[in-house]
């Protein structure tokens, strides 16, 4: 099993050689399982459940005061699902598999997923709070959410960030790949960005799975995923990424980041920000 993962990309991140350390765990994890959409979604769980990174336990907070989990998952076979939204849900991947193989849609949202996710044993009331993530939000002095104008205009002074975490994974027969975020500092409580969205944050097709990372709002409208991979169909891996990173910065003007991986195992990783940590197994 061939499994590559991401921390995200971003600035310059606290603790590097803890952070690379963990993503190294995390996708020794995931190669250890017999199938990709186990090892992708295996991976990501474990980074979930680090603190250093924006994805479950540590997530970024809203405009309220609130965390909220999304993610995405997609299988080679067409397997998909997403869940976004989800106060209390560590596992936000989850809860993405439930969506794909549980139910008939590729997206539930809010309270609904939340409960699908209390339906299948999925923890719904972890405090996904961490000191660094208090203290940072302790600095901040949000408006009421009730003065709706001057709600959002705080929210476009602070809204930020682009650290996300993902899986891709190969076995030489099937792929897969997962995406899962907190979402972007201060964002407009509800706000959902590229991470459950087919083609954006996640895509898999017969030939290549990628994970995305970074301003999510550009990468929805690009489609930086589902763009990596189509050019995986001509290129190797590598040139894929390099190739959607640089249309991505000409036609954004923004930061982001992409990994791949083929049907033959072979891998590929490129990003325009300060840094993306990665780590390969298999």
């Amino acid at each position: 099993m061939r499994v590559l993962v991401h921390g995200g990309a971003g600035g310059t991140a606290e603790e590097p050689v803890e952070r690379q350390r963990t993503l190294d765990e995390a996708a020794a994890t995931g190669a250890d399982r017999a199938e990709p959409v186990a090892a992708a979604l295996a991976a990501a769980t474990a980074l979930e459940s680090a603190p250093r990174f924006n994805a479950g336990v540590g997530s970024a907070v809203q405009s309220d005061g609130v965390i909220r989990t999304d993610a995405g998952l997609m299988t080679a076979a067409g397997t998909t699902g997403a869940a976004c939204s989800m106060p209390g849900v560590e596992h936000a991947a989850t809860v993405a598999r439930v969506v794909a193989t549980e139910t008939p849609h590729v997206l539930l949202a809010g309270e609904r997923a939340v409960a699908l996710a209390e339906s299948f044993d999925v923890a719904t009331d972890r405090d996904l709070w961490t000191a660094r993530t208090r203290e940072r939000w302790g600095k901040l002095d949000p408006p009421s959410t009730e003065d709706t104008r001057e709600h959002l205009s705080w929210v476009r002074d602070r809204f930020g960030g682009s650290d996300t975490i993902g899986a891709v994974a190969a076995d030489g027969t099937d792929l897969a790949a997962v995406t899962s975020t907190g979402g972007r500092w201060c964002a407009l409580a509800g706000r959902v960005g590229d991470v459950p969205q087919v083609g954006a944050g996640f895509y898999a097709a017969e030939h290549a799975a990628a994970s995305a990372t970074g301003a999510g709002e550009a990468i929805a409208r690009f489609g930086l995923a589902r763009r990596a991979v189509a050019l995986a169909a001509e290129r190797t891996p590598q040139a894929a990424v390099d190739q959607a990173i640089e249309s991505f910065e000409r036609a954004t003007g923004e930061q982001a980041g992409v990994i791949l991986v083929d049907a033959a195992g072979e891998t590929g990783s490129a990003y325009n920000s300060a840094e993306m940590q990665t780590a390969v197994n298999g």
